[in-house]
């Protein structure tokens, strides 16, 4: 989301990635909802895929931001090929043309053809300070060895996204981007949560060994020192499993107050006991030294005490995870998702006590307590937007 036509509401870009375009299958499909002071409007511009014939999957993952610094909100789109679309210079809401629109390709590792895949995930945030926002590019590539992934930091400057400053990344399909340690430089943090043993065998480092989070903090130069960060880090709760998928999700935001940005992340195949892929969450905290990994941690999950429900088997509490200021307090809360129900699924919500993330006044939205059909697997909590 963004505002991308000027008139300082927000407005929301969708994608329907796998929509049948004519008769190309998947061909996917991209439009901006305006917004305005009473919500979306119900209006929509469409943006068509500029290029039919050299990809699929239109709109297969998005990031919006300030590329090139003037003022204006840019739109960068995915597909499933290695090139990036970029709208510049926000959107007609009457014409729903763009002010303008460029190419950017991340490079191809050796041993790699493209991304087979497309970007798994965009995440826009500025890195080095310069007050236009970069890009991390989360992709999977295929790779004659095990098909591991590489992710970019894209630089944003005075023309836009740049490949001549690119730096590669710790691998993973999950990025969050914020000031942890305060320096006035954004923060990349990034989560190896796939499970090598399921899926179609495509896996990530670490993985195997429970999942893997890695921050690289920002600089005047873009991205310098890495750390990594496990559930054998420390007093991280837990311990590192294979097939745990900590990191799975992650999201940054303040919830104390005290400058510094705070990490929640997600292991939603955590066994408790006997129940086997019940989930748990875990919150970190920022400092002026980064992450603390010795004091301060909390850990939820639905056993909790003051979290609603009961941990049960596949619930996979913590299937998205998102810190934000749900009351306005000023203090970052923590909504999490899970599976609950069988993939109905349901929404958590952790409220800041101003000091740390709390259980008082937590409660817990069912499908059926927000009006969604539960026909089908609704998932409903799966996925939240950024």
């Amino acid at each position: 989301y963004a505002d991308f036509n000027g008139d300082g509401y927000d407005d929301l870009a969708v994608a329907s990635p796998y929509e049948k375009v004519g008769t190309d299958t998947d061909g996917g499909a991209l439009a901006i909802l305006w917004g305005s002071a009473s919500g979306l409007t119900g209006k929509a511009s469409d943006v068509p895929d500029p290029a039919v014939s050299a990809h699929d999957n239109w709109g297969l993952s998005l990031a919006a931001g300030d590329f090139d610094g003037d003022g204006k909100a840019d739109l960068a789109v995915g597909n499933s090929s290695a090139t990036l679309y970029v709208y510049k210079g926000g959107f007609s809401s009457s014409t729903g043309l763009p002010g303008g629109r460029y190419t950017v390709k991340p490079p191809i590792m050796p041993g790699s053809s493209d991304f087979p895949y497309g970007p798994e995930q965009l995440t826009a945030g500025d890195v080095n300070g310069d007050g236009r926002t970069d890009l991390v590019v989360d992709g999977f590539e295929t790779q004659t060895d095990n098909g591991w992934n590489t992710n970019y930091w894209v630089p944003g400057t005075a023309s836009g996204l740049s490949v001549a400053g690119v730096k590669t990344l710790k691998p993973g399909i999950v990025t969050g981007i914020g000031d942890i340690n305060g320096d006035g430089y954004g923060d990349i943090v990034t989560g190896a949560g796939w499970d090598a043993t399921s899926g179609d065998g495509r896996t990530i480092p670490d993985s195997a060994n429970g999942g893997k989070v890695s921050i690289t903090y920002g600089s005047a130069s873009g991205p310098a020192s890495t750390t990594g960060i496990t559930q054998n880090t420390g007093n991280v709760p837990g311990s590192s499993e294979k097939g745990d998928a900590f990191g799975w999700d992650l999201d940054l935001g303040d919830i104390n107050g005290d400058g510094y940005q705070d990490l929640v992340v997600s292991t939603p195949n955590e066994d408790l006991g006997s129940v086997t892929n019940a989930g748990m969450v875990t919150v970190l905290y920022g400092s002026a030294s980064g992450i603390n990994t010795s004091t301060g941690l909390q850990s939820f999950e639905q056993n909790t005490t003051g979290v609603p429900g009961t941990s049960e088997k596949s619930d996979l509490f913590g299937a998205d995870v998102k810190l934000d200021d749900v009351n306005g307090d000023g203090r970052a809360d923590l909504v999490i998702g899970s599976y609950e129900d069988g993939g109905d699924g349901a929404v958590t919500y952790l409220p800041s006590t101003g000091t740390k993330i709390g259980t008082t006044g937590a409660r817990a939205l069912s499908v059926t307590s927000v009006g969604v059909s539960t026909s089908g697997s609704a998932q409903f909590g799966a996925l939240f937007a950024d």
